[in-house]
């Protein structure tokens, strides 16, 4: 007996027509281009509504474990999560981007996420708890 894993027949592919996803691929790069960008894991610490936000955000805390330690990011996750149910969390961010200034705060790494069918954003995070600081590849 096969137990594979297959996209049900009843439930069809996203449509790419939808906000969020691409319609064409974008730029090939190379490898080197790719490793230039350093992804990490890392645990939410804190999570805060930011209100000065243009659009509805919160500012997160992430540890990274040393030696990059805890950095702040501004987030437009608010459709999917609350603040006080991101703390323990772990997520991938970049942390190789120069700090933004996002109205009075400053975020210092990208957190990751992909659109849901309607364009808001889920966060990406590792299937099983791993050290933070570990790096994508």
């Amino acid at each position: 007996m096969w137990h594979g894993c297959r996209y049900p027949a009843t439930r069809p592919f996203p449509d790419p027509g939808r906000p969020g996803y691409a319609i064409v691929m974008a730029d090939t790069i190379s490898y080197g281009d790719f490793e230039k960008v350093d992804i990490r894991v890392g645990t939410i610490v804190d999570a805060q509504p930011f209100p000065e936000a243009r659009k509805p955000a919160f500012r997160l805390w992430v540890d990274f474990g040393a030696p990059l330690g805890v950095k702040q990011s501004s987030a437009q996750i608010t459709v999917h999560y609350l603040c006080d149910r991101l703390i323990g969390r772990q997520v991938l961010a970049v942390v190789n981007f120069p700090p933004r200034q996002i109205g009075p705060f400053t975020s210092e790494v990208l957190v990751l996420g992909v659109p849901d069918e309607n364009g808001a954003v889920v966060l990406l995070k590792p299937d099983l708890k791993v050290p933070d600081g570990g790096r994508m590849y």
